[in-house]
């Protein structure tokens, strides 16, 4: 209200100054016309008289002294001739006869050689400006000690180097006036008017402007603000966690400065701030990385935290780094790591995938959640061939069907309390479900951790048949559902263990006298980044000897081999087992 309040007082106080200025019976035209007109008012009064007519050549220095003293000459002339009014009225001027008089009166100022010039044309040429603008400048200034705030500084400079667009219409105003004067002609008002016109718009234009840009500014400001409560989170949850003994790559990779310049920052679309990233990590200190994105542009905004984690968990992979362009290799050189089935229990290639336009988790609503669910379920429906199969959605699933995907051990939870903690698991069960085709190997779960995870697996080692069915299937719902990519990162999902390829291959794996010494086991992996993990996969424990093992590096390298890593390290363990 206040800024609407000012832009009516600014425009008001605008267009009484340019009536001001430019009306006739201001100080500003008896400033323009103080030039050679004002010498013709005090002719009347010699004009009766011949014998100054005749004297010009000698009496010069006569005619100024009536000048200087306009009121004696008209007080002396009444009472010789009681006419003497008529001449004092602005009629003489246009006379004919009075013109040889008037000639003598106006020699002096034209042409100001003779040695009376210092004298009498000395205080006529002082109030007479050298320029157009140097008039219009002396005329606003006296205006401006009158009004209570300032002009625009585009009325008060016509210096013709004005960059706002009203320089140009207040010079064209001055030049106008000054040319009128001089010629005695009269100002086109309408023009005028029509120019004031639009340099109050213009100016009104430019304050409107200036309003917006200010509350534009207040609101990116306001956007870009982090909740005291949040900050107070943070304080409290990284003290903590810089006090615990945790192993997490939260803790080593987040020093206080990273901290301190991370903490106020939030993503441009959704807002998310630096607790929605570490929060799971915070609460749980027993966490193997301990971060998460709330969405893609966590990745960018809070990247000094991201990238060395991603360095380290990926095998090298530096911020200045560029995953590879996709690429699934030739599917056909894969055969099965274990032909005997002595060893290996089952094999499994998955990769996660988002929806382009969605954000991850934390910052779905149900309604997205729900339009997710609806894309899938259609997608998958129109799958043919070994992929054909249903979608079992978890809202109002049927107890019978329920148990049959728990026996199958196909139904995932409704999260750990890793995931809860990074706020992952909001709205459950809604906008979940389940795709498996009728042969029970290629499943997609929709919303779990990531919007998709595309499964492929068997029984057995056929690590071939499992990486092609999954390639097939990726390729035809890409063809349905856009992905989220990222030229440098690669493909984007909720974890940042799971981005570049986002392929992961595993086996289930019997290797007894491998697993009687833990850490000759996980020597042997790493030394293949291979990742060993419980039957149940991370945070879990072997059950009966049961080793989940895949391959760990998904970015910097190809779909193809990621895949090649884990078929090498599985054979050299099989290798190994043999020959203890």
């Amino acid at each position: 209200m206040f800024a609407l309040w000012y832009l009516t007082f600014a425009v008001d106080e605008i267009r009484k100054r340019l009536a001001w200025l430019f009306s006739s019976n201001k100080p500003a035209q008896p400033a323009l016309e103080n030039k050679p007109t004002p010498a013709a008012a005090p002719t009347p009064a010699p004009a009766p008289a011949p014998a100054p007519a005749a004297q010009p050549p000698t009496a010069k220095p006569s005619p100024p002294a009536p000048s200087l003293k306009p009121a004696a000459a008209p007080a002396a002339a009444a009472p010789s001739k009681p006419e003497a009014p008529k001449p004092a009225t602005p009629a003489p001027p246009a006379v004919a006869p009075p013109a040889p008089a008037a000639a003598p009166a106006v020699t002096p100022v034209v042409a100001p050689k003779p040695t009376p010039a210092p004298s009498a044309p000395a205080p006529a040429p002082a109030p007479v400006p050298s320029t157009p603008a140097t008039t219009a400048k002396a005329a606003v200034a006296d205006a401006g000690d009158k009004m209570p705030i300032p002009l625009p500084k585009s009325l008060t400079e016509s210096n013709g180097t004005a960059t706002n667009g009203n320089g140009a219409i207040h010079d064209g105003l001055d030049n106008q006036l000054f040319e009128a004067a001089n010629k005695g002609l009269k100002v086109d008002k309408e023009q005028l008017k029509d120019a004031s016109q639009d340099f109050i718009k213009g100016e009104a234009n430019a304050f409107v402007q200036s309003i917006k840009e200010a509350q534009q500014a207040g609101t990116r400001k306001q956007d870009t603000m982090v909740d005291a409560a949040v900050l107070a989170k943070l304080e409290e949850g990284y003290a903590k966690l810089a006090a615990s003994d945790s192993k997490s790559l939260l803790k080593k990779y987040l020093t206080k400065e990273i901290f301190d310049n991370l903490k106020n920052k939030v993503t441009p679309t959704f807002k998310s701030t630096l607790l929605d990233v570490i929060q799971s990590g915070l609460e749980n200190h027993d966490s193997g990385v301990g971060i998460y994105a709330p969405d893609a542009e966590a990745y960018t905004v809070f990247a000094d935290l991201f990238d060395p984690i991603i360095e380290d968990y990926h095998g090298g992979f530096k911020k200045t780094d560029k995953h590879p362009a996709s690429n699934f290799g030739d599917v056909s050189t894969f055969g099965n790591v274990d032909p005997t089935n002595e060893y290996v229990i089952s094999t499994r290639v998955r990769c996660g995938r988002s929806m382009q336009g969605y954000p991850f988790n934390p910052c779905l609503t149900e309604a997205q959640y729900k339009e997710m669910e609806g894309k899938v379920s259609t997608t998958l429906s129109g799958l043919e061939g070994e992929l054909k199969g249903k979608f079992y959605p978890l809202t109002g699933m049927e107890k019978a069907v329920q148990q049959q995907l728990i026996d199958d051990h196909f139904l995932f939870k409704e999260g750990d309390r890793f995931l809860q903690a990074a706020n992952a698991c909001r709205y459950w069960p809604s906008g979940r479900g389940i795709y498996h085709n009728d042969n029970k190997t290629f499943l997609v779960w929709c919303n779990e951790e990531d919007h998709l995870r595309i499964i492929s697996m068997q029984q057995g080692g056929d690590l071939g048949e499992i990486y092609r069915r999954l390639v097939t299937a990726v390729n035809e719902i890409e063809k349905r559902v856009p992905f989220s990519h990222d030229d440098r990162l690669g493909f984007l999902t909720f974890c940042p263990t799971n981005l570049g390829t986002t392929i992961r291959a595993s086996v289930h794996i019997k290797v007894p006298k491998l697993a009687s010494n833990k850490a000759k086991l996980e020597e042997v992996a790493a030394k293949y980044n291979l990742q060993v993990r419980g039957t149940r996969g991370e945070h879990t424990e072997a059950e009966g000897g049961v080793y989940d093992i895949s391959n760990k590096r998904r970015m910097g390298l190809t779909e193809y081999q990621a895949v090649k890593e884990m078929y090498d390290g599985i054979t050299e363990l099989i290798k190994l087992e043999k020959s203890l």
